[in-house]
């Protein structure tokens, strides 16, 4: 590995949270490698290990360093030709290599073989997944004139089959459809595709919101569920989302993505009698914003009150009233994509390779 392109993969302790996950996301390997001031070797920081440090403790501008695994694993440059056989002992997706002094040389990885949290093949065959499909995309406006938003293409794929291939990929088999604006052709499209996964419609007479339609299903759901909308590709480890929600002891848990939003002017901070104490150029904001993706405990949809426009923010809310416990589970802002507006669609577009 090239001197630059190991720069992608070490960090100091001293990095905050969010730095860490933009240098995670510009290395699309899920790992950092920690070191001192002598470029020494001290610790690991994964994507896993900040979403967990995350969600003890809430803060954004915390050092990652405080979440690094300070025990990492590695191999003596004499000892490279069994990296493999390393990492596949300690399920690990890479390995650095050391020279004498402790000092990374290289960076090995187990190129996807392994990954956080074991396989995904059938770790989610008894789940169901709830698809939001009903709304008119009038961000999309005028590809939604003609159709609905859950049908238009990400390359040659509607936005919805892709979503729904993603959680096939866990064995997930069962999907519910809320559909209201242009549900003939929805419901056309996946009979013409016939596809080995079984889908039931659930259909509004009116518009009932993102929460609002679950309370149509007739089904009994006796484990938590996955909702979604359609517009979002998610790239997580549902696996590890559902194992989350479930041992936190949440009643729902809110897939959330970091978003940095940088302000274009300058800003000034000032006190009493307008003195301005300081100016900061073009600051950046971080911020954790809701996917539109959740978790679910299925008996808390009866709370949703009938035949009512009612969002999943607005349960989210009422939930919260009620005591009961909303968590979160933070993902990196590349692993978010959204294709809401045509902008981020084209985004999404070039995040997939299909430019």
């Amino acid at each position: 590995m090239a001197d630059k392109s190991l720069e992608a993969f070490i960090t100091t302790a001293s990095i905050s949270v969010v730095e860490a996950m933009e240098q995670i996301d510009k290395n699309a390997r899920g790992i950092l490698f920690v070191v001192n001031g002598e470029q020494q070797l001290i610790g690991s920081i994964t994507d896993g290990d900040i979403r967990r440090g995350l969600i003890k403790t809430g803060k954004l501008d915390a050092a990652a360093g405080r979440y690094m695994n300070r025990s990492p694993k590695f191999l003596f440059q004499g000892d490279r030709g069994r990296a493999y056989e390393y990492m596949k002992k300690y399920s690990i997706k890479a390995v650095p290599i050391l020279d004498a002094e402790k000092r990374i040389t290289d960076v090995l990885f187990a190129n996807g073989s392994v990954e956080e949290g074991g396989g995904a093949a059938g770790s989610l065959k008894d789940t169901k997944v709830i698809i939001m499909a009903g709304g008119k995309g009038t961000r999309l406006y005028p590809y939604t004139k003609i159709l609905p938003k859950p049908l238009i293409p990400i390359g040659d794929i509607p936005i919805i089959e892709r979503i729904i291939n993603k959680f096939c990929e866990y064995g997930v088999s069962q999907y519910y459809l809320t559909v209201n604006y242009k549900k003939g052709m929805i419901k056309s499209y996946f009979a013409d595709l016939n596809p080995a996964y079984d889908i039931r419609y659930v259909e509004e007479d009116k518009p009932l919101g993102t929460a609002g339609s679950m309370k149509l299903i007739s089904d009994p759901l006796d484990s938590p569920v996955i909702v979604t909308n359609c517009d979002t590709l998610i790239d997580a480890n549902y696996k590890n989302l559902v194992d989350h929600h479930i041992f936190s002891g949440n009643a729902l848990t809110i897939v959330s993505a970091l978003k940095n939003i940088t302000v274009p002017y300058g800003v000034m901070h000032s006190r009493e009698q307008g003195i301005v104490t300081s100016m900061e150029e073009k600051p950046k904001m971080s911020y954790f914003i809701n996917t539109g993706l959740y978790v679910l405990n299925p008996e808390l949809i009866k709370k949703i009150p009938d035949n009512t426009l009612f969002h999943m923010t607005h349960l989210a809310d009422l939930l919260m009233g009620e005591g009961y416990q909303v968590g979160m589970y933070p993902i990196s802002e590349e692993a978010f994509l959204d294709m809401g507006e045509f902008e981020e669609m084209k985004r999404m577009e070039q995040k997939l390779n299909l430019e």
